[in-house]
């Protein structure tokens, strides 16, 4: 049922956007449900996979609980100690990739708001080629092991919705 969901989303040009969990656990090689690997072994080119940073610029720059992945997480975005409704009508912090997805989100839903002619593998690519590259050794989640952070994720970048917006005006202008 899940796979018929998310071929439909893709169908219907709907990018999914997908926290990429807490476990700090490489998923290239430990399988996380859902994912854009369908039963069928296609992929899912709506989808797009997200680690979580922290607000450090060091070597704990990635969230300790994040999963990651050099084939499976496509990006990073801000997910710790972020400020969100709660139950009950409060507020709070809280951390997470379900807290980095939803900026990655808004990045989609700022591209899709200027420019609605983009399909959901075109946002995709822009988010993913205008993040940010970060030059630093990493703790990999989960251990005190150091390494570069573009080893774990597809792309080695943060979301940076600025660019997002830069790349997307260049790429139409360029179509005109």
């Amino acid at each position: 049922m899940v796979d018929a969901a998310v071929t439909y989303a893709q169908e219907k040009g709907v990018l999914l956007v997908h926290g990429a969990g807490n476990d700090n656990t490489n998923i290239d090689y430990y399988y996380s449900f859902p994912s854009s690997l369908l039963l069928d072994g296609t992929v899912a080119t709506n989808w797009i996979e997200v680690g979580a940073t922290s607000g450090n610029y060091d070597d704990n720059f990635v969230a300790s609980f994040s999963n990651y992945g050099k084939k499976a997480v496509d990006v990073f975005a801000p997910g710790v100690d972020i400020y969100s409704t709660l139950p009950n009508n409060e507020y709070g912090n809280r951390s997470g990739t379900s807290m980095a997805s939803p900026v990655v989100t808004g990045v989609a839903a700022l591209l899709l708001s200027y420019f609605p002619e983009l399909t959901p593998e075109e946002v995709k690519s822009i988010i993913e080629d205008s993040a940010v590259s970060v030059s630093l050794k990493v703790h990999t989640p989960g251990t005190e092991d150091s390494v570069p952070f573009d080893t774990l994720s597809k792309t080695g970048k943060v979301v940076n919705a600025y660019e997002a917006v830069k790349l997307a005006l260049e790429r139409s202008e360029s179509k005109n």
